[in-house]
């Protein structure tokens, strides 16, 4: 039985898929939007929403946490600073998923996901 498993496979080993889900957070992050699979998407949606949560508590303990998902300290700043500032009014939801249609190779859903 699956109760209270929350969270897709993406059809990788876990540590695969954990360093796969570090890295898009940490891109997200960076870059503000990234595109790639709807499934990839809602997995790392989940994940850049609670490093910025963390970003929005401030705590030496959050920044901690924060640095045990995203790989660079630099991003980690930027989301403790400029992110925790844009969004300190804004009770959950910073990120927007755009649906963009078949991928051309495979037809695997693509999908925009971006901070709001």
């Amino acid at each position: 039985m699956r109760h209270r498993n929350a969270g897709g496979k993406l059809s990788r080993p876990t540590a695969h898929r954990l360093a796969l889900l570090r890295n898009q957070v940490t891109d997200l992050l960076r870059h503000e939007h990234i595109i790639s699979t709807e499934a990839k998407a809602r997995e790392v949606q989940r994940l850049t929403e609670k490093v910025i949560t963390l970003g929005k508590k401030g705590s030496l303990h959050a920044r901690r946490q924060a640095l045990g998902v995203v790989y660079d300290e630099s991003i980690v700043d930027k989301t403790f600073k400029a992110l925790a500032e844009r969004y300190s009014q804004r009770p959950g939801g910073y990120t927007r998923l755009v649906k963009l249609g078949p991928r051309k190779g495979d037809a695997a859903p693509r999908a925009r996901l971006e901070l709001v």
